[in-house]
């Protein structure tokens, strides 16, 4: 399972129904998760976006479907980092030998 930063900006009509952030959140990890992506942990933010998520998913075409269907809702538009933790890195960092 790959993990995933995700930054996110609210779309004006996100930010002028902001206090169904939660509920559109909460409906996402169903969402996500019948695609078999999962929210690791969630943070709504103060700067230059809105909101960060940390998101699992088995690759990165499963993880663009599920933010395509996320942001076709007109509410949001979103950045995605691939992260690597530590043993990914070695990884990473071994094949360059």
């Amino acid at each position: 399972m790959a993990t995933y930063v995700v930054l996110i900006d609210w779309t004006q009509q996100g930010v002028s129904t902001f206090q169904d952030s939660l509920d559109r959140y909460e409906a996402a990890q169903g969402r996500f998760a019948k695609l078999g992506v999962t929210f690791k942990d969630a943070y709504w933010t103060l700067g230059s976006h809105d909101l960060v998520a940390i998101l699992d998913a088995p690759d990165g075409e499963t993880l663009a479907a599920a933010l395509l269907i996320l942001s076709a809702q007109g509410n949001l538009r979103t950045t995605t980092l691939r992260a690597f933790n530590p043993d990914e890195m070695r990884s990473v960092i071994a094949k360059t030998e």
